[in-house]
């Protein structure tokens, strides 16, 4: 039986634990939360000043006086530690300055769940979160779990202007956003020849939003062209690998598609949702700021006006894209139509920057998520799209289908419950110890921490991150739970992003464990990080009923609800002494000594 690309990349079997030296481990702003982990953690000089990116993105330029002084603790950092793969703000976002570093066949992990878009390289390439990182600068290695692979295969070409964006989204609404939970995603067929590089990001920044622990590209000539010459050490599944999944697409029969609020897989038809008053457009992002984005945008808009009342803001994915923009009259025609430029940076797509949108308004996005307060007001309706829709629906003031920019004909809005739960102040989910959130899917990182809040509390402060737990979900939790407590919790718990200040403050706050249906990849190696048990066990959350009794046995990988037992496979030897140590910087500290 032949091999998929991440069994030869780990060189095991799928369902294997191996350890390995990562080519390359990116960080950003949370530099500075690493580095205080890392003392923690009794580091002094990194294990290989090789391996790090560092690159200032996500507040960039800083806009506090906190921000100024983290970038300026950074700067420091990475001068005294010798690392040369240094970027400042302004230079551009993480996720489009790697490809200046990714390379066909490397291991590339980073505290971003983005760090996916490096795949469209052919290296394998996954997010970890910041205690990670910094485990790895101490030692060099961390470990991966080899995941199983759907085979993606593309057919024929998409017919412009859909774009790759709505092929990304396509699969999406096809598999959900935990249909390739903790699995890796391989893209082949004829159809991958058509797709740029830029397109190959797009689709690759996305896989995250799939729940997967990457995607990856073959070497192929499009590849070799854009690093310039042959390519040496590029990885591929064999013909026979086994796959757990296969998914086939004609790229022709795709047409242009959003996500509506305010989950990435409630996907839409442009039909659907057409004629939906916009207030707001944003461009840009890790996932559609590239060149190719903005001379899409450009050539829609070229000798028109936006809609009045339309704020279109244009965010360059790097300084680089920006200056041939410039060179090439994009930035020219889209400022001569009304759009606002903004510097290469993170924080439109954070709600850490400029664009935050009013109580009320609907904006539609490039970026990659749409959950509720993902751009820094909760009060806002997020969508999500291609560029060519963005700019087509700047005209019109209205979501628009870019393949008839004139038309305005309203449609009916016809709106997918996406299986979020919204808990009332004066709903009680609290009995016995018991939190029960068995009905709500898909909680998200920003809903159990809200993003803007990110960089002003730091993921090393754990006191001052338990106040404001589950603000956006649950207003009763942060002043309500208590030690021993036990989560009962739906299906794709933790997705989102990779920040680690929800499993940060559920272990200070003493939750025992979280019992789930499903868990997103990157919260459950956090939550192990942290010493926090999630175990998926959905039999167990089914069979809860509001005030009955839960206790967890860890050891022994049992499960009672209500004095039934379901039984759960113990974590490998390894993880569980991090669990019992309470958290990868114990574990450290205590096995250096």
């Amino acid at each position: 039986m032949g091999q998929t690309f991440v069994e030869k990349i780990f060189g095991a079997p799928v369902g294997s634990i191996v350890f390995k030296k990562p080519d390359l481990v990116l960080s950003h702003d949370n530099t500075v939360s690493i580095a205080k982990t890392f003392a923690k953690m009794g580091g002094e000089r990194v294990f290989d000043p090789v391996q790090l990116v560092n690159i200032l993105d996500h507040n960039a330029p800083p806009t506090t006086a906190k921000l100024a002084n983290d970038y300026a603790a950074i700067r420091e950092f990475v001068t005294v530690q010798g690392v040369e793969k240094f970027h400042d703000a302004g230079e551009g976002i993480c996720h489009q300055l790697m490809s200046d570093y990714a390379r066909p066949g490397m291991i590339i992990v980073g505290s971003d769940s983005h760090t996916c878009t490096s795949g469209a390289f052919n290296a394998f390439a996954a997010g970890i979160d910041r205690t990670e990182t910094a485990g790895i600068w101490q030692r060099g290695e961390t470990w991966f779990r080899v995941p199983e692979t759907i085979k993606i295969t593309l057919r024929g070409a998409l017919k412009k202007p859909v774009a790759a964006k709505d092929v990304a989204l396509w699969i999406m609404g096809m598999i959900g956003s935990a249909g390739a939970n903790y699995m890796a995603i391989e893209y082949h067929g004829d159809g991958v020849a058509t797709l740029s590089m830029a397109e190959r990001m797009t689709l690759a920044n996305l896989a995250s939003e799939m729940g997967a622990k990457n995607a990856v590209f073959p070497p192929d000539s499009v590849l070799a062209d854009f690093l310039g010459g042959e390519i040496e050490n590029g990885v591929w599944a064999d013909p026979d690998a086994r796959y757990a999944r296969e998914i086939e697409l004609n790229l022709a029969e795709i047409f242009p598609v959003v996500a509506a609020p305010h989950h990435v897989d409630n996907i839409k038809s442009i039909a659907d949702v057409a004629g939906i008053p916009i207030q707001q457009g944003l461009i840009g992002t890790c996932t559609n700021g590239r060149l190719e984005d903005l001379k899409i945008a450009a050539d829609i808009v070229r000798g028109k006006k936006v809609a009045p009342g339309f704020r279109l803001l244009i965010g360059p994915a790097s300084r680089k894209v920006f200056l041939q923009a410039m060179r090439d009259g994009y930035i020219e025609t889209l400022v001569e139509a009304g759009a606002n430029i903004l510097a290469p940076s993170c924080g439109p797509c954070l709600g850490t920057g400029q664009g935050i949108p009013a109580d009320g308004e609907n904006v539609l996005s490039t970026a990659n998520r749409n959950f509720k307060g993902r751009m820094g007001n909760k009060n806002a309706n997020l969508y999500l799209a291609s560029p060519a829709t963005v700019a087509a629906s700047a005209l019109t003031g209205v979501i628009t289908d870019p393949r008839a920019v004139a038309g305005t004909e309203v449609y009916p809005y016809r709106q997918k419950q996406s299986g979020m739960v919204d808990i009332r102040a004066d709903d009680d989910r609290r009995i016995n110890g018991v939190w029960a959130y068995q009905d709500a899917d898909n909680l998200n990182t920003d809903q159990m921490f809200a993003g803007n809040l990110t960089y002003t509390v730091a993921s090393s402060d754990p006191e001052k991150i338990v106040p404001h737990l589950f603000a956006g979900f649950d207003e009763s939790f942060a002043a309500r739970v208590q030690p021993g407590d036990v989560m009962i919790c739906g299906d794709n718990f933790g997705c989102g992003s990779s920040r680690e200040h929800p499993s940060v403050g559920l272990a200070h706050a003493g939750v025992k464990a979280v019992i789930v249906k499903s868990v997103s990849r990157i919260f459950f190696r956090s939550a192990i990080n942290q010493g926090l048990p999630i175990i998926v066990l959905p039999e167990a959350v089914a069979a809860y009923r509001p005030g009955e009794p839960v206790s967890v046995d860890l050891a022994a990988g049992i499960v009672t609800v209500g004095g039934k037992e379901f039984r759960f496979a113990p974590l490998p030897p390894k993880l569980m002494e991090i669990l019992d140590a309470r958290g990868l910087v114990n574990w450290i500290v205590a096995s250096d000594k």
